[in-house]
């Protein structure tokens, strides 16, 4: 037996790969996952997400997972507040409890996948530097280390920076001319009150065209923050995120006149600022196929955030596993009943995402993100205070 090939490899370990290795292993099917990062919690898995009913949830029922996602679920954080740059409220949307978009911790749900999978399925510190085709669908895989193995089928599930993309397409991420800069605050209710009631229970969006400050409430007490611009990407190479001190008053003084109950997400921030630029790949895009290899997530279809990414990647991996098990002797089969799927479910999500980023940042900036929630114009009254 050659230990070195495997007949299902996934490179990455995020919240599509794993769905998709617990569908497979549901249905009895072995599968390897390959991670570059050295253990599961080597690295924050970022914020709080809102699961989706009718993709994100479908995806976690055929993982049978659906009683470990009501275990982690934060109670109360479906709650939303837009407030204008002097923190006077616009709209606030409490949870009402029904739950249609429960939210939960990036990191608890891939948590509960990873304890769900057979202890060896996940390969840590296996970062892929090399791919080539071996003919067949087979392909080979060179990790940092040198070492190599073979795949019957190959699953990109890393990301936007892909390794496994190039097999498939010419396509590289675009940058959007937004970025986001995450922050935190900490035991925020005793320590930053004023920031707190802010916030609220929930999700606060304080947002004016061009930029924005939008927080979640999250487990334990904690404030994260993400400060949106738009900005280009010489303005962002040009900002020393290394220097905390400094990258934290630049940003700062984008925001300057602001309440300062908002301005202190940024100021008071006890983590140091990290800046991550938002990109895309053309929109609606695809790929023709190619034997023994495909793709999932934001290696399939980067796009900007709208709430909609992880659900998606999720959905890609339990419809991808089912495929592979509904022809386990014809994964050529598997693959092009997923592809044709994904294409036509993905095509026109490319630019309601494009239309949510604009809701927040484009010219009617707030008006157009409230005119969201309410499902209406927004009086007139509210946009003469924004000024």
């Amino acid at each position: 037996m050659n230990t070195n090939h495997h007949p299902i490899a996934i490179v990455g370990a995020g919240l599509g790969g794993l769905t998709l290795a617990r569908v497979l292993h549901v249905h009895g099917i072995p599968v390897t996952v390959f991670e570059a990062d050295p253990s599961a919690k080597s690295r924050t898995q970022g914020g709080q997400l809102d699961i989706h009913e009718d993709d994100g949830r479908r995806a976690l029922a055929d993982a049978g997972l659906i009683d470990e996602f009501r275990a982690i679920i934060h109670e109360g954080a479906e709650a939303s507040r837009v407030l204008d740059r002097h923190g006077k409220v616009l709209l606030y949307a409490p949870d009402d409890g029904a739950g249609r978009r429960p939210e939960v911790l990036r990191g608890d749900l891939r948590r509960i996948l990873l304890d769900s999978l057979p202890g060896q399925t996940v390969r840590w510190e296996h970062k892929v530097t090399g791919v080539r085709p071996l003919g067949d669908g087979r392909h080979e895989l060179t990790f940092a280390d040198g070492t190599t193995v073979t795949s019957g089928l190959l699953v990109g599930a890393d990301g936007a920076w892909s390794k496994i993309r190039p097999l498939l397409s010419g396509a590289e991420p675009e940058y959007t001319g937004t970025t986001y800069i995450d922050t935190y605050l900490y035991d925020a209710d005793q320590r930053h009150t004023a920031t707190a009631e802010a916030v609220g229970v929930g999700a606060m969006y304080a947002l004016t065209p061009g930029k924005g400050i939008v927080a979640h409430r999250e487990a334990g007490n904690i404030l994260h923050t993400y400060v949106m611009l738009n900005r280009s990407a010489e303005w962002i190479a040009a900002t020393d995120f290394t220097d905390a001190a400094a990258a934290t008053a630049r940003v700062a003084a984008e925001f300057d006149g602001w309440a300062p109950e908002l301005t202190a997400l940024i100021t008071d921030g006890e983590t140091a600022p990290v800046a991550r630029m938002i990109h895309t790949l053309p929109d609606g895009h695809r790929w023709e196929r190619v034997p023994g290899v495909t793709l999932l997530g934001d290696a399939a279809h980067l796009m900007p955030p709208s709430g909609d990414g992880a659900n998606l990647a999720m959905f890609d991996g339990a419809e991808l596993g089912k495929a592979i098990a509904a022809h386990p002797d014809d994964f050529e089969a598997a693959l092009t009943v997923y592809e044709e799927a994904l294409f036509t479910r993905t095509e026109p999500v490319y630019a309601e995402a494009h239309d949510m980023l604009d809701l927040c940042l484009g010219e009617r900036a707030p008006f157009g993100f409230i005119d969201f929630f309410n499902g209406g114009p927004q009086g007139q009254d509210a946009a003469r205070d924004q000024s």
